[in-house]
């Protein structure tokens, strides 16, 4: 059996390796005390175990253990948000490599279409998926005619649901009929019930953000690997948003 030596690294080859920069460029970052290993502050020629050990820059946790992984999907129309199906459709899943075993953050309704994160992180998916964490999601619209000033209000200040009113959303009709709309709730089919309710019935439904992911070259049922800067990024943004979330919820 390996020891536990057997699996440790030098830190800044792990962070280089990872894509965060360069070795010198990483080495520069543990200097000047960025890197935080175990909640301790790190140092040059430290070693690691990247199963064992929690990595932190700039205090936001990294997302180095190999077992995990991180797709970035934009889901097609008529696909099913979910892991298995019981009636056989197909799912996003279906559209991943077999291994390691994945699940969807989040939902698209089956008629939606565009970003979607799937991952095997379980605490990552609880973090984006918590309410007090609120990580924005832009959808582009196209709705049934030209929304007017007083709706595009209602939909700024809330609308009232079966299941409550939804919280304040950014809005903008970029064209007749098409609106970006910009929210951090994740009530069941909400942008279309929404719509539906100030007499706007959605046509075409697409996410195009997930709090910093943003991907407008993947095509419809394409999917990548999100990078260790992308996943720093995403990491900050969550943090910061619950941050504040936090802030209000003290006052």
């Amino acid at each position: 059996m390996d020891s536990g030596e057997d699996k440790e690294e030098k830190l800044q080859k792990v962070l280089a390796r990872m894509g965060i920069a360069s070795r010198r460029t990483v080495e520069n970052y543990i200097a000047d005390e960025r890197v935080q290993v175990n909640g301790e502050i790190a140092h040059i020629g430290q070693r690691v175990n990247v199963e064992e050990d929690e990595l932190c820059f700039d205090g936001v946790p990294l997302r180095v253990k190999p077992s995990l992984i991180y797709y970035l999907l934009h889901k097609p129309i008529g696909v099913i948000s979910t892991a298995k199906d019981p009636q056989g459709r197909d799912t996003v899943v279906d559209l991943l490599p077999l291994e390691p075993r994945v699940f969807p953050v989040g939902r698209l309704d089956k008629e939606s279409e565009g970003l979607l994160i799937v991952t095997n992180d379980g605490d990552l998916t609880y973090r984006l998926t918590h309410p007090s964490h609120g990580v924005e999601k832009e959808y582009l619209v196209a709705v049934q005619g030209k929304v007017s000033r007083g709706n595009l209000r209602k939909l700024r200040e809330g609308i009232e649901l079966e299941d409550g009113i939804t919280a304040p959303a950014k809005v903008s009709q970029i064209d007749d009929g098409l609106v970006k709309i910009i929210i951090h709730e994740g009530k069941n089919r909400q942008v279309r019930r929404m719509f539906q309710l100030i007499g706007h019935p959605v046509k075409r439904l697409v996410r195009t953000r997930i709090g910093s992911l943003v991907d407008h070259k993947l095509q419809s049922g394409q999917w990548r690997l999100l990078t260790a800067l992308e996943l720093l990024d995403f990491e900050s943004s969550t943090a910061l948003a619950g941050r504040e979330s936090d802030g209000k919820a003290e006052k």
